[in-house]
């Protein structure tokens, strides 16, 4: 670990114990990698907080980081490692214990979390849509109901953990020595076995199947943002409650619009007669194309904003803009009445023709303001 614990968990250097397991907790949940299995790096990110934590926790190692940085705790053997665990699970249940509770021997273990795509396009973001996902998740054995046990047949007590559900084992770890109690191998956490396994699921009481659901989608979300569904990802064992399901929204690009936050910004092209004489030109808008007035002597670059006819704000009926830009266009290619005409109109020009409307709305300002 190369990093600042203090950034990395988001607290300040005043803050107390309480506050440092708060802020590592709310990490930890978030970044583990059974909620974020689409994220490769996800647990590397959780990995990087548990040493942070590990850091700031310890009133020696706090005080060694402090004054001396990684340094310090190098010289001293006190960098923190994960030596004595052989998955980010085992990290986890060493901060927080096993996932769950209640079920024969404490291990109801909750299910995994799913995580599944769906494509919308931007009318739909905008007004909000139901969509149809399709997924494969781990569910309850139809024919044992999840007991792993052939129906009519007996379940006995499990010879090798004696019903207790749980093995014990005595390790040592970098967070010192550990008393770490697993599930037990036969059993499975449950304390009791099949005397004959479920011909259905080879007794293992769970099996994949395709799931079908119908997600609402809010209005004005954007791409790559998730939905949560409790309850809908695998199914826990044994006893314990079904993961969750996680929709992650995209959105395909429109080429009419590009979206800023809550606003849309389009572009439409003028010819540059047509920006000094001004008119109007149809727009494109969520709701249909709209009638738009340009006024005489409108400038390249100039942007009209059309309130309310952007994107909703996500869980309001509150609306952005769509900032309409005017592209004017310089006419190429001109015949000869054409140039000679031009030719006319320009020698018809004067200063006062060409003077910006206002102060400051010339091309230099402008350039100067973006620079500033």
């Amino acid at each position: 670990m190369t990093g600042d614990p203090y950034q990395l968990l988001g607290v300040s250097r005043e803050a107390d114990d309480r506050e440092i397991k708060s802020a590592f907790r709310r990490m930890a949940r978030e970044l583990h990698p059974d909620v974020n299995s689409h994220d490769p790096g996800a647990e590397a990110k959780f990995k990087e907080a548990a040493e942070a934590y590990e850091i700031l926790s310890n009133s020696e190692r706090r005080a060694l980081y402090d004054r001396y940085g990684h340094d310090g705790l190098a010289a001293r053997g006190q960098e923190p490692g994960f030596e004595g665990f052989s998955s980010v699970s085992d990290i986890f249940e060493a901060f927080f214990g096993a996932s769950g509770g209640g079920g024969r021997g404490g291990y109801a273990a909750q299910g995994g979390d799913v995580a599944v795509s769906a494509e919308i396009d931007l009318a739909e973001a905008a007004r909000g849509i139901s969509v149809d996902v399709e997924y494969d998740a781990v569910g309850l054995c139809e024919r044992c109901h999840g007991n792993g046990a052939e129906p009519g047949t007996p379940i006995e007590t499990c010879d090798r953990c004696g019903g207790a559900g749980q093995l014990r084992s005595v390790a040592r770890t970098p967070f010192g020595q550990m008393v770490q109690a697993v599930a037990c191998d036969r059993c499975g956490g449950e304390g009791k076995v099949a005397q004959t396994p479920c011909s259905r699921c080879a007794g293992r009481g769970r099996e994949a199947e395709v799931k079908k659901l119908s997600v609402d989608v809010p209005a004005g979300i954007a791409d790559d943002q998730r939905i949560r569904v409790t309850g809908r990802g695998h199914a826990g064992e044994p006893g314990g409650a079904p993961g969750d399901l996680y929709v992650v929204v995209r959105v395909r690009p429109d080429e009419r619009f590009v979206r800023d936050g809550n606003d849309l910004v389009t572009v439409v092209d003028l010819p540059a007669p047509a920006a000094a004489l001004g008119t109007t030109v149809t727009v494109p808008t969520l709701e249909g194309e709209h009638e738009l007035e340009v006024e005489a002597g409108t400038q390249p670059g100039a942007v009209v904003t059309l309130a309310g006819r952007g994107m909703p704000a996500l869980g309001r009926s509150r609306r952005g803009a769509q900032r309409v830009v005017i592209n004017v266009i310089v006419p190429r290619a001109l015949s000869r009445d054409q140039r000679e005409l031009l030719e006319r109109f320009q020698n018809s020009l004067g200063e006062h023709n060409l003077r910006p409307a206002e102060e400051g709305e010339g091309l230099f300002a402008r350039v100067k303001r973006a620079l500033r």
